[in-house]
């Protein structure tokens, strides 16, 4: 079974995908659980993404693979790197393993700087593959693929391999920029990790500001207590009317005895949370275990 590892066509920006991305990572947390997660607290480092241009192109490719491979915590698995004429950046046959067969876009053979990036989605979906973990539509396991790379510490490659300006036009994956700069964000706000200084690419840098934006921006979301003011007189008003208002992050409902409880997406994992409305109140998420100050 062949997956591909790059979308054909103009640079896609902002938030399209967000919702996949969002269950993509609760996903990941009930397939790995938390401590899963936690294993994967160090990046892929840039050290190991490097390879010179005196480097022995095939030797070189299966020393990238193989750290990727480390990285995502598939020891047993043997990646065989080729190059040949493609439309994709690169594509992985998914059998039984532990052998695996990348073919890689020949215009790698020179461009080698982005190798790695293109390694770095195929593994992922290897990894995937060994956990049975996928969503029913190809364009949304695509999504997947990408979040977990992201998420799990090797994904950065894919937004630094992004770059738009006069001379190029070039991205990975099938996140937009944005989206990897979101779910990195995400990753960093769980880990303590800041990829800033990792950028090679300007663009990329500014479009993980940008999703860094929206993903701190979660955090100050109602019912959170560190909603903004503005926030927690929507909320409030929202509350008096027994019913969200379009587009909001929570909704009001019933429990069993008919009391008003609040359901919203733990800002971390994304499960979702349900709490009775009776003010300031201290939640700890079942899957990843955050404890949140709200006022609901």
């Amino acid at each position: 079974m062949t997956r591909n590892g790059r979308r054909a066509g103009p640079v896609e920006h902002g938030f399209p995908h967000l919702d996949t991305v969002r269950a993509a990572i609760t996903a990941l947390f009930r397939r790995l659980s938390y401590e899963g997660i936690r294993t994967y607290d160090t990046s892929f480092s840039p050290a190991d993404a490097a390879f010179g241009a005196d480097e022995d192109l095939h030797l070189g490719a299966h020393r990238v693979a193989s750290a990727i491979v480390r990285a995502l915590r598939l020891p047993d698995a043997r990646m065989v790197v080729c190059f040949r004429a493609m439309e994709q950046a690169a594509t992985v046959e998914l059998t039984a393993g532990p052998e695996y067969f990348i073919e890689v876009n020949d215009r790698f053979r020179t461009h080698r700087r982005d190798l790695a990036a293109a390694l770095a989605h195929e593994v992922t979906h290897v990894l995937l593959h060994r956990l049975d973990l996928r969503f029913p539509l190809t364009a949304d396991n695509e999504i997947l693929t990408d979040t977990a790379a992201a998420y799990l510490g090797a994904g950065w490659l894919l937004l630094d391999a992004y770059r738009e300006d006069e001379l190029t036009h070039q991205k990975l994956g099938y996140l937009t920029p944005e989206e990897f700069g979101y779910v990195l964000a995400r990753r960093g706000l769980l880990l303590g990790e800041d990829l800033s200084p990792w950028f090679t690419s300007p663009q990329a840098y500014e479009a993980y500001v940008r999703g860094r934006a929206l993903a701190q921006r979660e955090l100050h979301r109602a019912p959170l207590a560190a909603a903004d003011r503005a926030e927690r007189r929507r909320y409030a008003r929202d509350r008096r009317a027994g019913t969200a208002a379009p587009g909001a992050p929570y909704r009001f409902e019933r429990d069993p005895a008919g009391d008003a409880r609040v359901s919203f997406p733990c800002p971390v994992c994304g499960q979702r949370l349900r709490l009775p409305v009776r003010g300031p109140v201290r939640a700890r998420c079942g899957l990843c275990r955050t404890v949140l100050d709200c006022d609901t």
